[in-house]
């Protein structure tokens, strides 16, 4: 089983490719071991379908480019795309339920932007404060 497989995930403007493929259990995520990353929380959330998959994921590597947005969207993406990726690499349905179940936006990604900006306010929704006197 020589193969590589490349799955995508996406959260705000960031996004992230998971090359998956056959090896001794090693996580990059921009040529960077995950667990040397600076942001704790942002490393529990990358390492969370791992841990799910278990034993599973001993054997495999996963090579991950991500871009865009911030450090927190950026864990987003990239624990979609290596969940994805996984559950494609190793065709198991059993997986993908159990990622499923445990939090949607592992396999399905975050539809939810920004709202466009509007006239006579700041954002989407704040406006400027108007007097009448």
């Amino acid at each position: 089983m020589a193969k590589t497989i490349v799955a995508s995930g996406k959260r705000k403007t960031a996004v992230a490719r998971a090359s998956v493929m056959k090896g001794r259990g090693i996580v990059r995520v921009n040529s960077v071991p995950v667990e040397i990353l600076p942001h704790e929380l942002a490393r529990m959330k990358i390492l969370e379908p791992l841990k799910l998959a278990g034993k599973k994921a001993e054997t495999i590597d996963i090579d991950v480019n991500v871009q865009g947005g911030g450090v927190m969207g950026q864990a987003d993406a990239v624990r979609t795309a290596i969940a994805r990726g996984l559950v494609q690499y190793l065709n198991d349905q059993d997986l993908e339920t159990l990622f499923r179940e445990y939090d949607r936006t592992l396999i399905v990604p975050d539809t939810r932007r920004k709202l466009p900006k509007k006239p006579l306010g700041r954002g989407a929704r704040k406006k400027r404060q108007k007097s009448y006197r």
